[in-house]
């Protein structure tokens, strides 16, 4: 039977911790993955209206081949200072990629818009994400919040209160998956008839809790209007879900690059419709692994675990958050206690 680690969370895989800080006041925050040592990585763009930062050095044909953190911030196109934030904290650290006698650490990030999340109040001067960056850095451990957290405060998933979730997957062989995302979807989370949770099928036991009183048949996936009347209205660039899938297997950039491939298919399995217009939907993928060459077949094995491991964490996102801003949460609307 298939098994979390020990946190179900995307700390279980090695060498990795996690960060967040918010500012409460503004609705808004920052999530940072930490590599303990600098990881393989790579990213796959899928949604329509993406905001990153150092994309261009995960691609396989570029120099870099390994990152010290990735980060995940609310702010829009400001959020992407927060990497700034953790930079400084790194080369304090005295982290970084060498270049003659001077450490640059590298830091990939991806934004969500949570600009004009209702309540929140915007800031005067100088915009919180580099301080936010630096305190979500001082804060990596093992353990963090999910829900209503970091980068996922903010969040919303299609009419819902969105948030950050996390979950992981034991393999066979002693290989970890992991995933962390903070889901700000335009399309639905839940089944816009019953509030079932798209991504059910995916949890294991324990996850979900059973919800009376279901339809006996299913949607029809090819119903685009069920599930756009209850999304987000439309905003070209108002909503994302970004993502970190990691595994202590030990791949290079273009395995990481395929695991991320891979992993945007439990974001679609988890939120429809995915990868629209109005959505700048990033997966980043890391490996934490050292030693030894992946082939093929279990390569595969990996990337569909990646995927589960999304679709799962997108479901406890949206599980976990609370309600905020006048949007509902699912629990307040749907949850069986």
């Amino acid at each position: 039977m298939a098994e979390p680690g020990p946190r179900n969370l995307i700390t279980d895989v090695p060498g990795l911790l996690v960060g967040q800080a918010q500012d409460e006041a503004g609705c808004t925050g920052t999530t940072v993955v930490l590599c303990e040592a600098p990881a393989v990585a790579a990213v796959d763009v899928r949604g329509g209206a993406p905001g990153s930062r150092e994309t261009e050095l995960l691609d396989p044909a570029v120099l870099i081949r390994r990152v010290d953190a990735i980060v995940l911030s609310g702010g829009s196109a400001f959020g992407l200072d927060a990497a700034g934030g953790v930079m400084e904290g790194l080369a304090a650290m005295g982290r970084g990629f060498a270049v003659r006698d001077v450490l640059v650490p590298i830091v990939p990030a991806a934004i969500l818009f949570d600009l004009a999340f209702a309540g929140r109040r915007r800031w005067s001067g100088e915009p919180p994400y580099r301080r936010l960056g630096r305190e979500a850095l001082a804060a990596a451990g093992q353990d963090f919040r999910l829900g209503n957290a970091g980068a996922g405060l903010g969040a919303k998933a299609g009419r819902l209160k969105g948030g950050i979730g996390s979950a992981s997957l034991r393999l066979g062989d002693q290989a970890i998956v992991g995933a962390l995302v903070a889901v700000n979807s335009w399309g639905s989370t839940v089944r816009p008839d019953c509030g079932r949770l798209w991504a059910a099928e995916q949890a294991l036991a324990g996850e979900i809790e059973p919800q009376p009183g279901l339809p006996a048949g299913p949607l029809d996936p090819e119903d685009f209007s069920a599930c756009a009347a209850s999304a987000a209205a439309a905003n070209i660039g108002a909503n994302t879900t970004i993502a970190v899938v990691a595994t202590n297997a030990p791949l290079d950039k273009s395995g990481c690059r395929r695991l991320a491939i891979m992993a945007q298919d439990g974001l679609a399995q988890a939120i429809r419709p995915a990868h629209t217009p109005f959505d700048g939907d990033t997966v980043f993928a890391l490996a934490t692994g050292e030693n030894g060459e992946v082939d093929p077949a279990t390569l595969a094995r990996l990337g569909s675990a990646a995927a589960s491991c999304l679709a799962r964490a997108i479901m406890r996102a949206v599980m976990e958050a609370a309600p905020l801003g006048g949007l509902a949460s699912w629990r307040q609307l749907w949850a069986s206690g």
